[in-house]
């Protein structure tokens, strides 16, 4: 790393000669966010217009706020120290805390979820202590666990993210920020010029879920994100299973694998795809789903 660069450099694995590229500009998002909402935030309390979600003193915008924060922490944590995976399963349980004290102390929350042949489920207290927590941990996780492309941890959450904003209602302009500087990330890092780290990605994933349950859209964003689910719950399983990582090769050109330990595994077993072509299909993929949430929520009204 040059002395006079302000970000660490990393080689990028799936361009030929693997060039350096600045990691971590993911910091970018979470200032931007952190001071966007408390300015929302401010605003709202001196009357400039409602506060959305202030109840009994408890702030939505505040308790998003504090939930990227704490993303953008564990993920600088984990680019400085390497954090094994034990560790960054649970971390996110800490940004649970505030969102079910905003949960529990709003009325208008619903402590169940209503599917559509089953019917709403009514969780009751366990909402707060059980399914928080654990919506949290798996979002988080399972959004920086698909990465290693470029454009692929930053597309993808961004399609989510507009999905939710979409039916989200008077909720969505606390997204509004985030988002534009989510998108300005992405368009550098499809071009292979930045990469979020970790500090981008655990950002974003908390404030997917953070955002899905302050809104009340928690289904949706399961909808959303089963893309992710669906790739980690692959590589977990064959983790345990095969005891073997997911590993892609690249020939200068295409990247290709031999085994499907991961989604990015599957799409390019036996068939040479190029990275952006990847990126591409998994992008679709998530919009397809996100697309479905969408409809869902207007078709069924969950």
């Amino acid at each position: 790393m040059k002395e006079d660069d302000l970000f660490p450099r990393v080689p990028d694995q799936h361009k030929p000669n693997k060039p350096l590229v600045p990691n971590g500009l993911g910091v970018f998002y979470i200032i931007a966010s952190a001071v966007y909402i408390f300015l929302l935030d401010f605003l709202g309390r001196e009357g400039f217009f409602r506060v959305i979600g202030n109840v009994d003193g408890v702030s939505a915008p505040l308790t998003l706020a504090s939930c990227i924060l704490f993303g953008g922490f564990m993920g600088l944590l984990d680019d400085w120290t390497d954090l094994k995976w034990r560790y960054k399963a649970f971390l996110p349980l800490i940004a649970a805390i505030p969102l079910a004290t905003f949960a529990s102390q709003n009325p208008a929350t619903r402590t169940s979820i209503a599917l559509p042949i089953l019917g709403r489920i009514n969780f009751g207290g366990y909402y707060y202590f059980v399914v928080i927590p654990i919506l949290v941990t798996i979002v988080t996780n399972t959004v920086n666990q698909l990465g290693g492309l470029n454009g692929l941890e930053t597309i993808c959450p961004a399609i989510i993210m507009m999905g939710l904003m979409a039916i989200s209602g008077s909720y969505a302009i606390l997204l509004l920020c985030p988002l534009i500087v989510w998108l300005i990330l992405a368009f550098f890092n499809f071009q292979g010029r930045i990469f979020v780290g970790n500090t981008g990605s655990f950002a974003i994933g908390i404030t997917l879920a953070a955002f899905a349950i302050i809104a009340d859209i928690k289904l949706d964003l399961v909808i959303s994100i089963l893309p992710f689910i669906f790739n980690s719950a692959v590589i977990l399983l064959t983790l345990f299973v095969y005891r073997t990582k997911a590993h892609v090769d690249f020939d200068g050109k295409r990247l290709v694998s031999e085994q499907r330990r991961s989604l990015i595994t599957i799409i390019t077993f036996n068939h040479p795809l190029t990275e952006r072509q990847v990126v591409i299909l998994i992008s679709l993929l998530c919009a397809a789903t996100t697309l479905a949430a969408v409809l869902s929520r207007y078709l069924f009204m969950l």
